[in-house]
């Protein structure tokens, strides 16, 4: 499979008719300008130059604000600007994130012109409580009906969801999981809700009406809805806002974060903590008790497998007096683990 390179451009706020009270996309995006036809051209110009692999797929990708729900007059110049380098085969394709009530057929006709080939829609929640609690200013329907559209129209379809949002429950998060899965993304991204300066949840927050998720809350409710995407076998594909310099640690001086589960390696909590639990499983069906295992992982997993600062062996030695042996075996599938005992806690007494 070819590697695949992302040529992001923030578009912060561009197009989104009111402002969710989570939500400071200029903050988010750590963009504080709009964008110009020129700007993405230098944007691509500048990423395509440091791309190592030639030979890799290329996508530009529109992150950032309601892209659709932006003028057309300004959407077809910042189509065309990217446009032209597919038309160069210096890019592959374009994909674009917007919100469920600014699509219709029309805007689909206009991306399918400059060859968009993924859309992405900011869900959030399929509860309408919540996303009026939250001012989204769109229904579970309207990302029933836009969806419906964008796969009809031969787009691929990605959903962003959160979790964590006021009076939002493990419940509501599992049922939006669900709610999504009918509608058949071939991606998704989850993103765990932070509190931002500026926003009104904010002051909800500081107010005491708001009460954000620990990291460890987070992580769990993340880890549980990555288990249940993975059976539907639809792609993960980011757990965690991207780290910007305003989006990062709260203790540095920059940071926007007032409050939340932020990490600089959120996703890689989460997967190690599915590891971690994939390797209790595999211990407990031996039968016995326990002393040493090795596990044979892929030299690129050993990070996920070991835990963020050793944190899974450190818990399987302080939970289950456990003690683990890390071997690196390049033939190992990225993906997967083999877990052998080494040491019976009986071997361990007979010593």
């Amino acid at each position: 499979m070819k590697k695949q390179y992302i040529i992001p451009i923030f578009v912060p706020h561009l197009g989104c008719p009111n402002e969710c009270t989570f939500c400071n996309q200029r903050k988010i995006s750590g963009e504080q300008k709009n964008v110009t036809e020129e700007d993405v051209k230098r944007i691509i110009e500048y990423y395509l130059e440091s791309f190592k692999d030639k030979d890799a797929k290329v996508e530009v990708a529109f992150f950032g604000g309601s892209f659709t729900a932006i003028e057309p007059e300004l959407q077809e110049k910042l189509l065309k600007a990217a446009y032209e380098y597919i038309k160069l085969k210096k890019v592959d394709s374009i994909r674009v994130s917007t919100r469920p009530d600014a699509i219709d057929k029309t805007i689909l006709k206009r991306l399918k012109k400059y060859k968009v080939k993924t859309i992405e829609l900011g869900v959030q929640s399929t509860n309408n409580y919540i996303l009026e609690k939250c001012k989204r200013g769109h229904t579970f329907d309207d990302v029933k009906k836009a969806s419906k559209l964008i796969r009809w129209h031969g787009f691929t379809l990605g959903h962003q969801m959160m979790v964590g949002l006021p009076e939002s429950t493990v419940l509501d998060e599992m049922n939006t999981a669900k709610d999504l899965a009918k509608l058949k993304p071939k991606m998704v991204r989850i993103y765990p809700v932070l509190v931002i300066r500026g926003t009104e949840l904010e002051k909800e927050y500081l107010d005491g009406t708001y009460e954000p998720l620990s990291l460890e809350q987070a992580v769990e409710r993340c880890k549980e809805l990555c288990y249940f995407f993975g059976k539907k076998k639809i792609n993960v594909i980011r757990v965690g806002l991207q780290n910007t310099e305003t989006i990062c640690d709260p203790k540095k001086s920059k940071s926007e974060v007032v409050a939340g589960p932020y990490h600089e390696t959120f996703r890689q909590l989460v997967e190690s903590s599915m590891y971690y639990d994939t390797i209790v499983d595999k211990i407990k069906q031996f039968n016995t008790k326990v002393k040493e295992v090795e596990i044979k992982v892929n030299p690129q997993n050993v990070s996920n497998v070991v835990g963020f600062k050793r944190q899974n062996i450190e818990k399987l030695k302080n939970t289950y007096d456990v003690d683990v042996l890390i071997k690196m075996d390049e033939k190992c599938p990225v993906s997967k683990i083999d877990v052998t005992v080494t040491k019976k806690y009986q071997d361990f007494i007979d010593e």
